[in-house]
């Protein structure tokens, strides 16, 4: 496969032993090559054993697609290139479907969004988790049952024994979405990919789904890709964030610098846009503009016609991924003027403060498992003063 030419990015470090899983320059684009049109441009992320590596975006961004190219499951009609793709020392550019198919459960798995479109609804739960333990062990008969079982209780679903033969409709969202976590880890895959695993959840049952994927992620030292669009989320649960726009990665590197100061005007203007931003009878800010439509890329940089910070340069030359002296990367030529500016909220800094270091956290042992204040919303165990609380869904 050839590595994409349009848009430029720095040569990519060499993948370390700690590296589970990497993807290098992916394009995704879909229509005619005399027509093609780019829906995911240049993205090179590397997942670390023991580590939450959050993708964060507008809606559109291309984060679903680029967990998807992970798995091997993008929808037919979309291609794939890559300059580099492994999972662990598997090089997964080329893989037949036979072969896509012994690495899904055992190697990576995946959490989707909507339980109920993961879940067959003809079967019970206890059959569908006990599925990849039939397929990839040859697990049968009461060894299949009392494995499915001790998995079901580990995702903290009560009663399992008898709760074994139910079926998808008779669970809540929340526990729908517990099954599913059970069936990703059933195998004890090296790589956990989770897509907007709480979207669809109340905010309390979004909390309990968040410690139990963290948990886990904790105790069996999982690489874990979280897509979302809920920077309260990945506040919660990442160590590492990366921001997409129209695409492409254009800021990377440990959550607490990118949330602290971030150096891209989008990522800046994601933290200015979130409703805890403003402060009681505040102004809500927004990022004017919407994103490009991937047929219609603006030249240069794609953020320039939204950018308070855009010059001449920005709509000639598309600028490329460098590595700054903190140890980030970012896709922006002025970089260094955004890093210059005040804090994008003064009065509400979201570094970790003395109650613990919740952004590096990923058992959710600082805000996701405490006692909520009065002042937090219920379930989270966060209060306004709470770096996951203070960062809210960049949807709006």
């Amino acid at each position: 496969m050839s590595t994409p030419t349009s848009t430029p990015s720095r040569t990519p470090r060499e993948p370390s032993p700690e590296t589970a899983a990497h993807l290098t320059n992916l394009r995704v684009s879909t229509g005619r090559e005399d027509r093609r049109v780019d829906i995911v441009r240049g993205v090179s992320l590397r997942l670390t054993r023991g580590r939450v590596l959050a993708l964060v975006g507008e809606s559109g961004s291309g984060k679903s697609l680029t967990s998807l190219a992970f798995m091997g499951l993008l929808p037919p009609g979309l291609r794939a290139t890559t300059s580099a793709a492994a999972i662990g020392d598997t090089d997964t550019r080329d893989l037949t479907p036979a072969r896509w198919r012994q690495l899904r459960g055992p190697r990576v798995a995946m959490v989707f969004q909507d339980p109920s479109s993961a879940l067959n609804p003809a079967f019970t739960i206890g059959w569908q988790i006990a599925e990849p333990l039939r397929r990839h062990l040859g697990l049968r008969g009461r060894a299949a049952r009392a494995r499915a079982v001790a998995l079901m209780e580990q995702v903290g679903i009560p009663d399992a024994e008898r709760r074994y033969g139910a079926y998808p409709h008779e669970f809540s969202g929340g526990m729908r979405q517990r099954v599913v976590i059970a069936m990703a880890l059933a195998l004890d895959p090296d790589v956990l990919l989770a897509d907007e695993p709480t979207t669809a959840l109340d905010v309390t049952v979004q909390a309990q789904i968040l410690r139990l994927l963290a948990a886990r992620q904790r105790e069996a030292g999982l690489a874990m890709l979280l897509v979302s669009h809920d920077l309260g989320v990945v506040a919660k649960v990442a160590q590492d964030v990366a921001v997409m726009y129209a695409g492409r990665v254009v800021e990377q590197g440990p959550l607490a610098t990118v949330y602290e100061r971030p150096a891209h005007p989008y990522t800046r203007g994601l933290m200015e846009a979130v409703p805890e931003a403003a402060g009681p009878g505040g102004r809500l800010r927004s990022i004017p503009g919407q994103p490009p439509d991937p047929r219609r890329m603006p030249g240069g940089c794609a953020f320039h016609p939204r950018c308070p910070l855009a010059t001449d340069r920005c709509a000639g030359e598309d600028p490329a991924v460098r590595e700054l002296p903190d140890g980030r990367e970012v896709a922006c030529h002025h970089a260094e003027s955004v890093l210059s500016l005040a804090p994008a909220r003064p009065d509400r800094d979201p570094r970790p403060d003395g109650t613990g270091d919740r952004p590096h956290d990923p058992a959710g042992e600082g805000a996701a498992t405490g006692p909520a204040p009065a002042s937090g919303p219920p379930g989270t165990g966060a209060g306004p003063d709470d770096p996951a609380h203070r960062h809210g869904r960049t949807d709006g």
